[in-house]
């Protein structure tokens, strides 16, 4: 019976048109590539920069959604194209190289055959992500606005992309609960979990810009205004549009500043 409901939740999420992942390039891409081509192509838009230190292995596992012995070997893998140095010792860890090599990735180019179906998974989630803020504006109670204070807390006290990613997931997942629609939590899920498989590592000033942005949602939320939560969050989740690997390029990315020129739209995986 179990079989059988398992059976027919895939044929529904195959046929689902905001959730279809037949044509996605990074489909065709093993794990350990993935994780080779988010971390190089992050190297490559200086969101990561040379000497700095990685997460450790557990944490980066997470946040990337694979097993460690996955980001273990793409590191390796990494190391040895010049990517990424590794130390020993109480100080060691894994670091970006100095003068990282470029261009040693070819997987790299899945992420960019995928732009234009991250470009609408971003929409599908902003669609969403609007609609629970409005809801949950009227319906979150003390127990849920506590549960926010704690994702912002974690964000706060992040000392990395990876702890931050965790943290962040799991703000917007206590908003979409907050609007008491279970059924719709689903198709978020699978949403969210497809645009998930295509962030990458960002800087911590672009974080903590992004944890301003869902101190104001939560604001907005405990006054109950229903229309200001539902615009601050569909700016927030709209500007993945900019703020994502698909709106950046070698040539112009930044560590200091979004593209655009100011701080109004953080990257928030």
């Amino acid at each position: 019976m179990a079989s059988q409901e398992q059976d027919r939740g895939r044929d529904r999420t195959a046929r689902h048109p905001l959730t279809s992942t037949a044509l996605a390039a990074i489909r065709r891409t093993s794990a350990v590539d993935t994780v080779r081509a988010r971390i190089a192509l992050a190297v490559e838009l200086g969101l990561l920069a040379p000497g700095e230190r990685l997460p450790n292995v557990p944490s980066t596992a997470e946040a990337l959604g694979v097993a460690a012995i996955t980001v273990r070997r793409a590191l390796t893998a990494l190391e040895r194209e010049g990517v990424v140095v590794r130390r020993p010792g109480r100080s060691g860890g894994t670091f970006v190289a100095e003068e990282p090599r470029r261009d040693t990735v070819p997987q790299i180019d899945a992420y960019e055959r995928d732009s234009a179906r991250v470009h609408r998974l971003i929409d599908e989630r902003a669609v969403l992500e609007t609609g629970f803020a409005h809801l949950a504006a009227e319906r979150l109670d003390e127990e849920g606005l506590a549960a926010l204070d704690a994702c912002l807390a974690a964000m706060d006290g992040a000392g990395t992309w990876a702890e931050f990613r965790s943290a962040d997931a799991r703000f917007h997942l206590a908003v979409a609960r907050g609007a008491g629609q279970p059924s719709a939590l689903e198709l978020y899920a699978q949403v969210t979990g497809e645009l998930y498989r295509y962030f990458l590592p960002y800087p911590m000033s672009y974080l903590r810009e992004s944890n301003a942005e869902h101190r104001r949602i939560r604001e907005a939320l405990a006054a109950r205004d229903a229309a200001l939560a539902a615009r601050l969050t569909h700016a927030h989740a709209s500007a993945l549009h900019r703020t994502m690997y698909v709106g950046l390029s070698p040539a112009r990315a930044t560590r200091r500043c979004p593209p655009g020129g100011d701080d109004s739209g953080a990257l928030d995986p």
